[in-house]
Formats: C-alpha cells, structure tokens, sequence
C-alpha cells in the first residue's frame, strides 16, 4: 500500500494503518476456512477472528506505549489517568462476519484528551481503508490509491439517503426515519455505515441504542469529522472517549452535518 498523502502526520498513524491491514488479512483468512464461533457474557458473538486480530493489533500499537483499550479485552481502568489512548474493536461487525456479507471492518483510533485524533477502519474483503488524522482531512484506499474524501452537500431531509443496522435496526428507529421523510434507507453492516457517510454516498445514520461502545465509534468520529460531517449523541451533545463507563447513553447520530439539527429538533420531540 502507497503511503497515505498526510504531511507532518503523526508516527501512530502509519503504525495503526500497518495494524489494520494485517488484522484484515489474518481476518480473511479465517472467514474463507471453517472457524469456530461462540457467545460471550452479552450473548454477542465472537469468533476466533475477533480473537486473532485483537493479538495482531495489539502487538503492533504496543510499540507505541499507549495503553489499550479493545473490546475483546478486559479493561485495565488505570487507562482512565493517560492523556493518550488507542480505542480498538478488532471486528466490528461479527454477526456480518458470521453471516458472510462481507461488511465486517477492524477499527483502531487514537485518543487524546477524551478526542480522536486519528482514526483508521480496514475493509478486509474490499481492500479498502478509511483512514484520518484530526485537522489534516480524510482519506480512503481502494483499487491501489488514496483518494480525499468528504460529505454531500445535501440539506433537505426528503432527499437524504439513511444508513442502518442489519442486525439491530428497531422499530423506534424505523418509525423515526419515516416521520423525518427520508425514503432512501439501506441497511449495512458495521462502521462502513459512517464510511459510506463520510464518502458522500449517504447522509444519515440514526441509532438511538445505549449498547454502542467507544470502540464502536472512536475511528468512525475522527474520519466524519475530516470529512466536513458530524457525530453526536441523538440530543447533540459532542461524544468523549476514555470514560469510566464505555457506553454512549444516547444513541448516535452521523450525519453530513447541514441535515443535523433538523434531526435532533425532530428527536426532541418524540419523548
């Protein structure tokens, strides 16, 4: 892979982009074989993909000195006194894996003062990477290049096109799209929901979920933010990183940031 067009760009971008691909093809591997899958305390999935990508990442990031914070490890609290983070789901997307749609993505980002700063999202089965450094834009690989990337302009919610969950679509959510008066819904698997945001190819991604963890969109928030769109909670209240409990309490809402409060005013007024 070329190097990525970021001058003065920080040393643990190239470290969690060589992380992220390596996860991604150990990741490959595993999805064409026979692989086992269990359950963990949550009744989520895993499998031994999830297992092998968070070693790989983890011995790559670790020559960084950062602490870790991963969903398949147990979490070492003592990260909640560094300035400086790394946030890593190693599989985003498990139950996509599993069901063999190919929308599964190994996510990794850095943290600085509870903020991404950087973030990088691999697509195994496309070889394609999203990838962003605060204040420097956002960039994504495919067919062999890097190419800038940024938001639609599009302001009139009618003629948005939403992004959902395959998996964890609910009915609130479905009745809320239709009340906003977007018509144009596809569902798809993990953080490429942003990706496709941050791509211009969508403009809205609505959960109103507590179940979403900060490694579920630590990378996602650096990239739609270098891409000109926005991540918040579903009232608008900026998200932080590297809290005691890892949960965001309210939901999330991406956009391309000029269809956002449209949406948050019309949420306020369903409770």
């Amino acid at each position: 892979m070329n190097q990525i067009p970021i001058e003065d760009r920080l040393p643990e971008l190239d470290v969690a982009l060589r992380a992220a691909l390596e996860a991604g093809d150990t990741i490959l591997g595993i999805y064409e074989e026979n692989y086992e899958t269990s359950t963990k305390h949550d009744d989520s999935p895993i499998t031994e993909a999830d297992l092998k990508s968070n070693e790989i990442i983890k011995k790559i990031l670790s020559t960084t000195e950062h602490q870790i914070l991963s969903e398949e490890d147990k979490d070492d609290q003592s990260r909640l006194s560094e300035a400086i983070i790394w946030i890593v789901d190693p599989l985003d997307g498990t139950s996509d894996f599993i069901d063999k749609t190919g929308e599964f993505t190994v996510m990794i980002a850095l943290v600085k003062n509870k903020e991404p700063i950087l973030g990088v999202i691999g697509w195994p089965t496309e070889k394609t990477i999203f990838a962003a450094q605060k204040g420097k834009g956002a960039f994504r690989y495919s067919n062999d290049e890097w190419k800038k990337i940024s938001v639609t302009e599009i302001s009139d919610l009618q003629n948005c096109r939403a992004v959902g969950s395959r998996h964890h679509l609910s009915d609130r959510e479905k009745m809320f799209i239709e009340k906003l008066g977007i018509k144009n819904f596809t569902s798809i698997g993990s953080s490429l929901k942003v990706g496709k945001i941050s791509s211009g190819e969508a403009e809205a991604y609505i959960t109103t979920t507590n179940k979403m963890k900060e490694w579920d969109s630590a990378a996602s928030h650096c990239i739609i933010f270098e891409a000109g769109g926005k991540m918040t909670d579903m009232s608008g209240n900026g998200l932080t990183y590297n809290n005691e409990i890892v949960n965001h309490q309210n939901g999330i809402l991406v956009t391309n940031g000029l269809i956002h409060n449209k949406i948050v005013e019309e949420f306020k007024k369903l409770d």
